[in-house]
């Protein structure tokens, strides 16, 4: 005779009062977040929520974008030009970060759209050759920003605390690592931390040009795009002039 199987009973559902367990972003070995992870423990509030709220937990990519038009090598660039064409080239200034704003506008909703950033998206929608010429492409670009960002840091160490090069490269480095293990803290403190930069930046620029005092009506007319040639300032040390 055929064994009659035993009826089985259905697994009991656990009580719907329970909280749902929270996933932890870990690394497969139960390591720290990675960057994704990171991102994940910002708390987004409902769109109920006030403006200041939103604003509060969507402002901190800006402010950490906002550290890129800050650096030693956009310094040294804009003191240059400065020196030279005194308020010529303001207008190209204000150009490209309008250009910057509408790449960055245009990055931020392919990420709300798809989820994935630009690279991620340029794998899934280019070939392969293609993918690695831009890779290329990238490494290259990022070396030669970060060559002047190295530079202008040690050059900076330099005049401020008359440091060899070799030991302002050795600060250099040891700076990056400390922006990692801030990192690693979680995404609010690197925020916070670069906020505290911005805000210093924010005002020696204030007391800069407080000090300098321009001539505002020369500043708005370097906004106005001119293409013909203009005699740079040049600085000279001949004392007979």
């Amino acid at each position: 005779m055929a064994k009659i199987p035993e009826p089985t009973t259905p697994e009991t559902p656990g009580d719907p009062r329970e909280p749902a367990a929270t996933p932890v972003a870990t690394t497969a070995g139960g390591g720290h977040l990675s960057l994704e992870g990171m991102h994940g423990t910002v708390d987004v509030p409902p769109h109920q929520a006030g403006v200041w709220r939103q604003w509060r937990a969507f402002v901190g990519p800006a402010i950490l974008i906002s550290v890129g038009y800050m650096d030693p090598g956009n310094w040294g660039t804009d003191l240059q030009g400065g020196a030279q064409f005194k308020y010529g080239l303001l207008w190209v200034v204000g150009l490209a970060s309008l250009m910057a704003v509408f790449l960055q506008i245009i990055a931020a909703r392919l990420g709300v759209a798809t989820g994935k950033d630009l690279a991620q998206a340029c794998r899934e929608n280019y070939s392969r050759p293609v993918g690695v010429v831009l890779w290329m492409l990238c490494e290259i670009a990022i070396a030669a920003c970060d060559l002047a960002e190295v530079i202008g840091t040690i050059i900076g160490l330099q005049l401020l605390f008359h440091l060899l090069p070799l030991y302002g490269l050795i600060v250099t480095a040891f700076d990056t690592f400390l922006f990692l293990a801030i990192q690693r803290l979680g995404i609010r403190k690197m925020e916070g931390f670069i906020v505290m930069l911005v805000g210093t930046i924010g005002l020696c620029f204030l007391l800069e040009i407080v000090l300098a005092q321009p001539h505002w009506g020369e500043v708005a007319q370097g906004f106005i795009p001119r293409f013909h040639a203009t005699t740079p300032f040049v600085f000279s040390n001949d004392t007979s002039l």
